[in-house]
C-alpha cells in the first residue's frame, strides 16, 4: 500500500518566531522562548559573563519555560556559553 503523505510532513515542527534551540553537551536539544530578549536585556544592564549572570538568565527563562530542576546546572552551563557568544558578537558590532 502506497502512502501519499509527503515525506517529512510530520517529522519537524515549523519555525516559531522567538524560539531558540539550546544544544546540551550530550547532543540533546530543547526549544526555549524569550532567550534573545533576556540576553539583550542582560547586556543592556551591563551584566558580565559570569555564573551569577547564567543563574539570572535561567531564572528569567523559567518564567515562560519549564526548566527541569534536575537539569538546572546544565542549563546554566549552556546559557553561560550562549551569553558569552552573544556578548562577543555585540561587542564586535560596536567596533
Amino acid at each position: 500500500m502506497q502512502n501519499d503523505t509527503p515525506k517529512g510532513m510530520y517529522c519537524c515542527v515549523p519555525p516559531t518566531p522567538g524560539r531558540r534551540m539550546l544544544t546540551f553537551p550530550d547532543g540533546s536539544q530543547v526549544g526555549v522562548m524569550g532567550l534573545n530578549e533576556i540576553m539583550a536585556d542582560m547586556f543592556a544592564e551591563g551584566r558580565q559573563v559570569s555564573e551569577e549572570t547564567a543563574e539570572e538568565i535561567v531564572e528569567r527563562l523559567s518564567e515562560d519555560n519549564y526548566v527541569t530542576p534536575a537539569f538546572r546546572r546544565q542549563y546554566c552551563e549552556v546559557l553561560l556559553n550562549e551569553y558569552r557568544r552573544y556578548v562577543k558578537n555585540r561587542n564586535s558590532e560596536k567596533r
